[in-house]
């Protein structure tokens, strides 16, 4: 057996952290920490981010914002700016980098309209992307990578290569955390939970950022739409963008491109051929915001 999949299998333990959060009030719970980390009572949220400093172990020499105190409330420091030049941008025109500080969880082919979870679990890509065989179709052989953020993360997300945004999706669903345990126990787990998906059109073809709710993510943010869902959606939402006009909305590598308010997982999607994945990268591996994770391999794709 592969020390992968050994990594990915089950465990007692892992059923009895997970199997609990079927019968949790999930949205009532991620609803109360959205309310709790808005709480500006100085007393409150001060003692909240410096508790969480220290059990985290947060680096705050990376922070622009050193003084703990000197946050509005919670989610301004869970969503904290960096200092700038603590994570260069990969230069090399063709790099494809990490958009956020994380955990490779998985990384593969869409093989057959399904991706891979862990042992034993798969997952569709149409029900990951919402329903949108269309949009499915795009990525019928491409590479994808899964990207677990812990709670002590740089939770802001950036672009791994430059695109332009054609359509967003916000599909509703459970709210299960997203940790190994669960990834391991819980059968299509990413396509079931709440998500937001972002298609952008770049030069190697088609590319999909899919940012995961998870339990106690309060919302999930975009730079062009602000808070997409604050977890009380009940019906799919689709919008589409313009490719010229006001309303066009490019974003060049490295830009932020959203946040989570509180930490869960982002799904890269790229089209057959399009990038290579680093021969470093691989399940288990910790990323950084603007580290190279592959190379734009594929040629310019038609639209």
């Amino acid at each position: 057996m592969s020390s992968q999949s050994k990594e990915n299998k089950a465990t007692i333990s892992d059923y009895l952290k997970t199997l609990p959060q079927y019968l949790m009030p999930q949205r009532w719970l991620s609803q109360g920490v959205h309310r709790m980390t808005r709480c500006d009572w100085p007393l409150a949220k001060n003692l909240m981010i410096r508790l969480f400093i220290r059990y985290y172990q947060v680096n705050m020499g990376e922070v622009l914002c050193q003084d703990p105190e000197s946050y509005d409330d919670f989610n301004g420091f869970f969503t904290r700016t960096l200092r700038p030049g603590v994570r260069p941008i990969a230069k090399d025109p063709d790099a494809v980098i990490s958009p956020v500080d994380a955990r490779v969880s998985t990384i593969g082919v869409v093989s057959e309209r399904t991706m891979f979870q862990a042992k034993g679990h798969g997952y569709s890509l149409d029900a990951l992307l919402g329903g949108e065989s269309e949009c499915a179709e795009r990525f019928l052989g491409g590479c994808f990578v899964t990207l677990y953020l812990s709670p002590r993360d740089y939770h802001r997300i950036h672009m791994p290569i430059a695109g332009r945004l054609r359509k967003m999706i916000y599909v509703p669903g459970r709210l299960f955390a997203v940790n190994e345990s669960a990834v391991r126990v819980i059968p299509e787990l990413f396509a079931r939970n709440e998500r937001v998906v972002a298609i952008f059109d770049t030069v190697v073809g088609p590319m999909a950022i899919i940012l995961v709710g998870a339990l106690f993510v309060g919302s999930i943010e975009t730079v062009w739409a602000g808070e997409v869902t604050c977890s009380g959606g009940e019906s799919r939402e689709v919008w589409h963008y313009p490719e010229v006009g006001s309303d066009s909305i490019t974003l060049g590598k490295g830009v932020e491109m959203g946040r989570f308010n509180m930490g869960s997982t982002v799904i890269l999607l790229f089209g057959a051929g399009a990038v290579a994945c680093e021969s470093t990268i691989s399940s288990g591996g910790v990323l950084r915001m603007g580290e190279r994770l592959g190379t734009q391999a594929g040629l310019p794709h038609s639209k």
